[in-house]
């Protein structure tokens, strides 16, 4: 494995999932604007899911250029091959409906964590659950991970700990 990723260096990163009601694809800098618009109008499920574990506080004040720097940090990472950023857009672009974290456990016992969220927005049609679902998939057929964890979801913040 190459020192800077968790992954085979010979294993090709898959570029994007798509399914009848989203398409993931590498966040980058261009997604600011629409990815600024998911997060901010989402704080209060944000803070209240917290999908990043119960210690993770939302910037409240996130300005677009420190979104910026964020996507493009994120960028960067995912063209090491140390994390992976996804953003999931509905299927013509025109919207973000959030984004899907792949990155090295924390935890000694598993390779991967897994973290997502959706908007505020489309928590009542299903959109979390749908992502949830997929992604799950996704990973165990595409990816080469034997262990995975999806830390809030499957495995509790404290089990995860």
């Amino acid at each position: 494995m190459n020192k800077l990723t968790f992954l085979p260096k010979d294993f090709e990163v898959p570029q994007e999932l798509e399914t009848n009601r989203l398409r993931l694809r590498m966040l980058s800098v261009s997604d600011v604007v629409k990815d600024y618009d998911a997060v901010m109008s989402s704080i209060k499920h944000l803070e209240t899911t917290k999908p990043f574990g119960p210690n993770h506080n939302w910037p409240r004040d996130l300005t677009l250029e420190q979104n910026l720097i964020d996507l493009g940090w994120h960028q960067k990472e995912f063209q090491r091959r140390s994390s992976f950023a996804y953003t999931a857009m509905n299927l013509d672009e025109s919207k973000c409906l959030g984004c899907v974290y792949i990155e090295p456990s924390s935890n000694p016992n598993y390779e991967t964590m897994i973290l997502l969220w959706v908007r505020d927005s489309e928590i009542e049609n299903g959109l979390d659950q749908h992502l949830f679902e997929s992604v799950k998939e996704w990973i165990s057929e595409k990816w080469p991970f034997k262990t995975t964890a999806y830390p809030g979801r499957e495995i509790s913040w404290e089990e995860w700990g």
